[in-house]
């Protein structure tokens, strides 16, 4: 791809904006995961879907690859360009629509922040369900690309959930118009689904229609003091039957120890727990609440806690969650992002803390996630003594028994974020042969010259 100049661009992609900075191929082609240098040929900026099957019918003509770009908050190496790839960002489609009222929904296009759409539904009394830490720099079109969790899948479900409409360009570069916003649509299949959580390698998407729902008004935030797993699910429970639930996180005391650390913050409570659950709920009274954590207290699963008492006051008791992913960056975590059952996670937990006492005694493990959807967070710091490559290596000589692990709990691998080129190789522990032979047939209609992300998901 070094053929690949200024006039080349211009010849064989006439109109469409490109750079070739250094600043930005090394931005453009990597993701937050830093699993590779990037090195793409150029960065395209496309500005409409029809620019888009530009680029497409062009890299097939001349047999180059494709890597799309969102907002590359991605974990999983999804959006690195290495290999000389055309990195084709999304960022210069912004097109935000008005609310549709009648529908309760809204058309993105799929360069829109994850914060903008959430504000753009709160203006017009109404709540986009999907939030993250990442939403004031993630895209839409990558969270569709990765079916994005975040922390209210427990009340509104995931990305997929969100999307009533799809607009892409195949990998033959086919312009796809799938669902068209409707609620109902009985007539095949529904090609829609097919390319959320595709991760680039079918189709680029170009916009969506996302559903919104009500306002939930006010929401409380309980975080209280866990000694230890086992209380996690009965106390689950018990949350789930006297609330309304939205979110229900949990996380270690190591975890507390780096946010604080990092962010200045207090302890949330005057004694130090071994674990702590963050709770929040929609439209329930504060003698509801308060009845439940002093439930939750006699049955002796949490030994303390605090009840928001502002929306303000809610907000600080999520940064005690939401910080944890980058108070603990700098060290560059060796992150494992695994799924279960939720009655099987109290096992899940205790296996694999056996398992990391096995192999990693020295090393400094935390724990967090959404227990309300079985999603685990596995972080594994670096010490400051082990190279990064070393350190990978010892992890992930652990991954085939923490995987067969997941496998024998019928979870998965990748929760949220992706297989792309961090959990390609062990894609079989939650696909199986038959599975992953058919979305190779798949990919092979969709992207007959295998330009869109290879070496990504398959």
């Amino acid at each position: 791809m070094s053929d690949i100049d200024k006039l080349w661009l211009h010849q064989h992609l006439p109109g469409i904006q490109a750079s070739q900075q250094a600043d930005d191929l090394a931005s453009y082609g990597s993701d937050w995961s830093r699993l590779r240098e990037p090195a793409p040929a150029a960065v395209l900026f496309p500005q409409h879907q029809e620019q888009v099957a530009q680029i497409i019918d062009c890299a097939n003509r001349e047999g180059l690859a494709l890597v799309p770009s969102g907002g590359r908050t991605g974990l999983s190496g999804g959006a690195i360009a290495a290999d000389g790839e055309l990195v084709l960002s999304l960022e210069r489609m912004r097109q935000l629509d008005p609310v549709n009222h009648a529908d309760a929904s809204v058309r993105v296009e799929a360069g829109v922040v994850t914060a903008s759409i959430q504000q753009q539904a709160e203006r017009a009394g109404l709540f986009y369900g999907v939030d993250f830490a990442a939403a004031g720099s993630s895209q839409i079109g990558g969270n569709i690309a990765t079916n994005a969790g975040g922390i209210r899948v427990l009340r509104y479900g995931l990305t997929r959930d969100q999307v009533l409409g799809l607009e892409a360009v195949s990998g033959k570069g086919e312009l796809l118009q799938l669902n068209h916003g409707l609620i109902k649509n009985a007539t095949g299949y529904d090609l829609r689904h097919l390319l959320i959580g595709s991760e680039g390698t079918l189709a680029v998407i170009t916009a969506a229609t996302l559903k919104l729902w009500p306002d939930p008004g006010e929401r409380q935030v309980l975080l209280l003091a866990v000694d230890g797993h086992q209380a996690l699910l009965p106390l689950f429970m018990a949350a789930r039957q006297a609330l309304r639930l939205s979110a229900f996180e949990f996380f270690t005391h190591d975890c507390v120890r780096h946010v604080c650390a990092h962010a200045g913050l207090p302890p949330p409570l005057e004694q130090a727990a071994g674990m702590y659950v963050l709770l929040e709920c929609d439209a329930v009274s504060d003698e509801q609440v308060a009845a439940l954590f002093e439930q939750l207290v006699e049955q002796q699963l949490v030994s303390d806690g605090v009840i928001s008492q502002s929306r303000q006051h809610a907000q600080q008791l999520w940064q005690y969650r939401e910080r944890i992913s980058e108070s603990i960056a700098a060290q560059r975590p060796y992150k494992n992002d695994i799924a279960v059952r939720i009655a099987a996670v109290p096992e899940l937990l205790q296996q694999l803390d056996e398992l990391i006492q096995r192999h990693y005694p020295a090393f400094e493990v935390l724990w967090y996630g959404h227990i309300g959807d079985g999603n685990i967070h596995m972080n594994v710091l670096k010490p400051d003594d082990l190279s990064p490559a070393a350190f990978k290596q010892q992890c992930e000589l652990v991954n085939e028994q923490v995987f067969d692990c997941i496998q024998r709990l019928a979870g998965s691998i990748s929760a949220e974020h992706g297989v792309g080129l961090l959990k390609q190789p062990w894609l079989q522990y939650s696909r199986t042969p038959v599975e992953i032979d058919i979305m190779r047939r798949i990919k092979s209609v969709l992207d007959p010259g295998g330009i869109l992300n290879p070496g990504k998901l398959l």
